[in-house]
This record gives structure tokens, C-alpha cells and sequence, in this order.
């Protein structure tokens, strides 16, 4: 089986020397730059697996590099891995989210933890649920999992990466409850405490509502005390 093609994007050349050395020893393919717009244009020419960015550059920041994938088909796709100098509180942390962040690890970080990371990011990518395993979809809509667009009756919904997980998964599990911790775990890949898990997926949930329209997003059903359901 191939390698796994890792992108490193930081501008500290010591911190990229590092990762790309120890990714590389860990079996990984890894394709690196300093620069950000740089790494844009490696993205779209390699198709890597994963992105490891670094939040903070000259120029184009990880953020803005993670919304930039995100609008090309070819690479919207793309999982990443945002590091980070500085602590954040939630309300960055959910930017970065919708900006397109996968998993969020600060500096300085153990390397072991964030080649498993990697690992989980990776395994849990070829677990979440597209449109082509979806059993049922309501009429009209379609869910594209390669430009990760959503259409309803031919025209397109604007979904930001986690909303559009998030409905990819009610959808393939339609009818059932899910509990909020499996949804995190799914979705956005690591458990909260309950009462953030609750705020960030009824933050979504709302939002998905708004852009389904009053009669699809009504058939995403919150069931008190246990979780959400498509219906």
C-alpha cells in the first residue's frame, strides 16, 4: 500500500525540519513548505491525505490557508490538523472549526501525540458516511462528498465543512437518535464536556435548519435528554 502524503505548512523552518523528519520516519510521504499560498498550490498538485498548518504565518494564516482549501473542489476534501503557539478560548476554537479545522494541537505538542492524531484524523475520514451510503435522502436533495456541496432541487446550499458532516450523518443514520457524544466523536472527532458538546451542535443543528428551509429543517428533530435525529 502507498504512503500517506502528509502537507506541513509552518514558517518556522526548524519546527518544519522536525515534523517532516519524524512523519517521514513513521512511514509517512511528506511534501512541506514555508508558505502558505505555496502550500495552496501544492494541495491542488498533490492531493495530500492530511494538512498539518500552522495557525499563525506572514501572509496567508492557517485560517485563511484552511478556507482557501475549502473552496476548491479538488481539495475541499482534505483533512487538517491546525498547531497552534497560543492557547484559544472556544469561540476561536469554533472559527477555526468553521474554517474548515479538523483536530487542534498547541505547541509545544509530543510528536507520538500528534502522529495519533494523524492516524485518527485519518481513520476517522474513511468512516464518515457520504451520500453514495446514505439509505434514504429525502427528494430533491443531493449531497456531493468530493466538493462536499449540497443541492436542493438543483440549486446549491452553502455548508460549511462540520454542517455539512454533521447532515451527511443524520442523513445515513435516518430515524435514529444520536446521542451527543457519539456525534461529537464523529463529527469533529474528540469528546467535549456536555454542556459545550450541546452548544456547538445546536449551533449547527440551527444553522442547518435555517439553510434547509422550514420543511426539510424540521425533520431535524431534537429528542430532549438524548440527542438529534433526522426524521
Amino acid at each position: 500500500m502507498p504512503s500517506r502524503k502528509i502537507l506541513v505548512v509552518d514558517d518556522e523552518r526548524n519546527i518544519l525540519e522536525v515534523l517532516r523528519s519524524y512523519l517521514q520516519s513513521d512511514d509517512y510521504s511528506v511534501i512541506y513548505t514555508d508558505n502558505a499560498s505555496e502550500a495552496l498550490i501544492l494541495a491542488e498538485a498533490s492531493s495530500p491525505d492530511l494538512v498539518v498548518v500552522d495557525a499563525v504565518m506572514p501572509g496567508l494564516d492557517g485560517l485563511a490557508f484552511c478556507e482557501a482549501l475549502r473552496e476548491s473542489p479538488r481539495t475541499a476534501g482534505i483533512p487538517v490538523i491546525m498547531i497552534s503557539g497560543k492557547a484559544i478560548d472556544e469561540a476561536a476554537m469554533l472559527r477555526a472549526f468553521e474554517s474548515g479545522v479538523d483536530d487542534y494541537i498547541l505547541k509545544p505538542f509530543s510528536l507520538p501525540i500528534l502522529a495519533a492524531r494523524i492516524k485518527a484524523l485519518l481513520r476517522r475520514y474513511a468512516e464518515i458516511p457520504n451520500c453514495a451510503r446514505c439509505k434514504v435522502a429525502p427528494k430533491g436533495v443531493q449531497l456531493d462528498p468530493e466538493s462536499r456541496t449540497l443541492k436542493i432541487s438543483g440549486k446549491e446550499i452553502k455548508l460549511s465543512r462540520k454542517e455539512f458532516d454533521l447532515l451527511a450523518l443524520l442523513l445515513e443514520k435516518n430515524g435514529r437518535v444520536l446521542g451527543l457524544p457519539y456525534i461529537m466523536e464523529t463529527v469533529w472527532g474528540q469528546q467535549m464536556a456536555l454542556a459545550d458538546s450541546l452548544h456547538t451542535v445546536e449551533t449547527h443543528i440551527s444553522a442547518l435548519r435555517k439553510k434547509l428551509g422550514p420543511k426539510l429543517g424540521a425533520r431535524l428533530k431534537n429528542v430532549t435528554g438524548h440527542g438529534y435525529k433526522f426524521e
